[in-house]
């Protein structure tokens, strides 16, 4: 990508416009795009937008499962001067009006399965009669913004509280297409999306293979038989997931053989942590494959760690060291640290702001312009940060501090655990006490006794899970991360029951 655009809308790669460049399997028959129906198509609803009586900065929400309209309405609004909000549906429906409200959405692009989701009395667009609404496709010329004019709203998941609008300028996704571009032979990869539009995972990663000129294969959501069939139907090279839709792709063992995937040489896991026992196992499921763990946060970007300078190799479950455009720092009872501290950056894919939350802005933003991300980092003495935990997961059981992500990679280490994940249940006596939910390798015949048991030889003993449920799965919420909250309620009703 060229340093050329001013709008973030119309960062899509400008060479041959037939080049192939998305194929929507949303539908149950592929649907193949080139670059110039993606820009034809992002023009047309641009025009449609305008045309419709919206003015520039108001707020063009898009509340879908994945498919090809999905990024026309996105790019298309951004090409006309709005702010696009994808949403979260996967949210409860209260909460999603509460977030439609928020942004004060004018117009929704919703699918036929979300319709219902749509307040009374807000405007919709059918994803389904898309062409309809925007069917005027000659070229339009994308409004040049003001550098920190709004480009879309990310919502938080609502993990912890009330989602917060994350406003994400033009210049900084501009910022971080730009850097990530810089990577060669981008043009040749064909790349597997199946996290969802609406989160920065599967969102930045289909921004970047649109401007680099890569061929985009795009899901509707994540079921792990449907990701491996997809792969291996269209040739991927590169796929991109959170580190759960990994582990259950690999309890697909007879999907993957055959050499079905040899063609995949990139893997990238990011959103969450990940685990020595998950990169063994990925590595010998994918042994072209080079693997990378990723690391981003909404509210300032997907650009945060490099390879190291000097060529050194960077550890498996390693982030890499910082990124020369980034500034970090490890922050431990307020004063920067060296070893281990919530991970603070400064970059210039920073957040506008939260929407309409200023003092969660204020907390979130120091005065010399770091993030703070909440995030608990280690760092080596070579630089290479290593992801030790969320602050706001950690629990104190007996006066002592329990990452839930440490005890987990202690489970999946165990040859008979595929997946694991950690919760703090109440107790009288610690205040809190780790309990944990198995998922078991099909072959394995484990108790609980001696899950207990590995745990205990392998770390402090306030750390071992004084319970252990074995589950045919771990539920995920909306961003396909581990959904934690379902967990521990099923943790409580469980001790309630007992």
């Amino acid at each position: 990508m060229t340093n050329t655009f001013s709008n973030l809308g119309a960062a899509v790669f400008g060479g041959d416009p037939d080049r192939p460049a998305l194929v929507d399997l949303s539908g149950g028959v592929a649907r193949r795009f080139s670059y110039g129906d993606i820009d034809r198509h992002a023009d047309a609803t641009a025009r449609a937008l305008l045309a419709w009586g919206l003015t520039a900065g108001e707020r063009v929400a898009i509340l879908s499962d994945n498919r090809a309209e999905v990024l026309w309405a996105f790019l298309g609004a951004m090409r006309a001067g709005l702010v696009a909000v994808p949403v979260n549906h996967k949210l409860p429906a209260a909460t999603v009006a509460v977030v439609l409200a928020d942004c004060g959405a004018r117009l929704v692009f919703v699918d036929a399965a979300h319709a219902a989701l749509v307040p009374e009395g807000l405007a919709s667009v059918a994803m389904e009669r898309f062409e309809g609404f925007a069917s005027d496709m000659s070229p339009f010329a994308a409004v040049v913004p003001r550098p920190s004019d709004p480009a879309m709203f990310l919502y938080t998941s609502g993990s912890t509280g009330r989602p917060k609008g994350v406003v994400l300028s033009h210049r900084s996704h501009l910022w971080v297409l730009e850097v990530r571009t810089r990577k060669p032979d981008l043009d040749r990869e064909r790349v597997l999306v199946a996290a969802p539009l609406y989160h920065m995972n599967g969102l930045a990663m289909a921004q970047l293979t649109m401007a680099s000129g890569g061929f985009l294969v795009l899901l509707p959501g994540f079921t792990a038989r449907s990701y491996i069939a997809a792969a291996a139907g269209w040739g991927v090279t590169a796929m991109t997931a959170v580190p759960p839709m990994v582990a259950m792709m690999l309890q697909e063992p007879a999907l993957l053989g055959g050499g079905r995937l040899d063609a995949v040489r990139s893997i990238r896991m990011g959103s969450a942590p990940i685990t020595q026992t998950l990169v063994d196992r990925v590595r010998a499921a994918f042994p072209n494959a080079a693997i990378t763990n990723g690391y981003g946060t909404t509210e300032a970007g997907p650009v945060v760690f490099a390879p190291h300078a000097d060529g050194l190799a960077t550890p498996d479950t390693s982030l890499g060291i910082a990124h020369p455009d980034v500034s970090l720092r490890l922050v431990r009872d307020g004063h920067v640290v060296e070893d281990e501290g919530v991970l603070e950056m400064r970059c210039p894919a920073l957040m506008n702001a939260y929407h309409n939350l200023p003092e969660a802005t204020a907390k979130a933003l120091t005065p010399d312009g770091f993030y703070i991300t909440g995030d608990v980092f280690a760092r080596d003495g070579a630089g290479f940060f290593s992801f030790v935990g969320r602050a706001d997961d950690m629990f104190v059981s007996g006066g002592e501090n329990i990452y839930p992500g440490e005890v987990e990679t202690i489970l999946e280490s165990h040859p008979g655990i595929a997946h694991a994940c950690v919760v703090a249940l109440p107790d009288e006596i610690k205040g809190t006490k780790p309990a944990a939910f198995v998922v078991a390798r099909p072959e394995a015949h484990l108790t609980e006794d001696e899950v207990r048991a590995y745990v205990l030889a392998r770390a402090p003993a306030y750390a071992h899970p004084r319970r252990v449920w074995f589950v045919p799965d771990l539920p995920l919420a909306g961003t396909n991360k581990i959904d934690r909250k379902a967990l521990l309620a099923r943790a409580m009703q469980a001790v309630q029951e007992a």
